[in-house]
């Protein structure tokens, strides 16, 4: 049995002809259907319906075999247990950080950054040498300057748009952000020939 982790929304839909190049196609769509685990046209590969952010830890600990995951989500994660053998090419966007159009006086001595990218958010600005005080956010990142809880946020950003709506703008990039298929260590090995065509079939489609 080959177990694939997805989440719902933009990537899975951008995922579904990558999956059809390897023939790989879900009996229902998990937009209407309320099941976690949806049977494909393949009895011995199922695919798991679980939230983006969870999706490495998923592939790390063996509960699915493979994943499609944002960049992003693998960068926050930290990638332990895993193989990135695909940039799928899908669901572009950029990491940046980002503030006000016209910032305003600094709230304290470190520099207040919200995020959910708690981890992604620490590495940067060590590299760039700056102590900062993190606000771990789940949502509504652009709130964070606005009402004075932080000076920066540090997001995905597609078209800028809401940032602009909101009175912010992109200030650093930090990474250019797709998503990737990721494979279990022990999973690649136990199951290498079904992983292997996968895999495959899945890049020939990419290319």
């Amino acid at each position: 049995m080959i177990t694939i982790a997805l989440s719902k929304g933009r990537i899975f839909k951008e995922t579904l002809p990558l999956l059809a190049a390897a023939d790989i196609v879900p009996a229902d769509d998990p937009e209407n259907s309320r099941k976690l685990i949806l049977d494909t046209n393949k009895s011995d590969i199922k695919l798991l319906i679980i939230r983006a952010t969870d999706v490495p830890t998923y592939v790390q600990f063996g509960a699915a075999d493979l994943g499609v995951a944002g960049k992003d989500v693998l960068m926050e994660h930290g990638g332990g247990g895993l193989y990135e053998p695909l940039d799928l090419k899908i669901a572009k966007c950029k990491l940046m950080t980002a503030g006000l159009v016209e910032p305003r006086p600094r709230i304290s001595s470190r520099l207040r950054v919200a995020t959910k990218f708690t981890n992604v958010a620490r590495r940067y600005f060590e590299s760039r040498g700056e102590q900062i005080e993190l606000i771990k956010l789940y949502g509504s990142m652009e709130l964070g300057p606005i009402v004075g809880l932080s000076d920066l946020i540090v997001d995905v950003v597609d078209t800028g748009n809401t940032l602009k709506a909101n009175g912010l703008k992109p200030v650093d990039h930090i990474a250019d952000i797709s998503s990737r298929l990721v494979v279990n260590k022990a999973a690649m090995k136990m199951k290498y020939e079904q992983i292997s065509a996968i895999i495959d079939q899945i890049g020939s489609a990419v290319s």
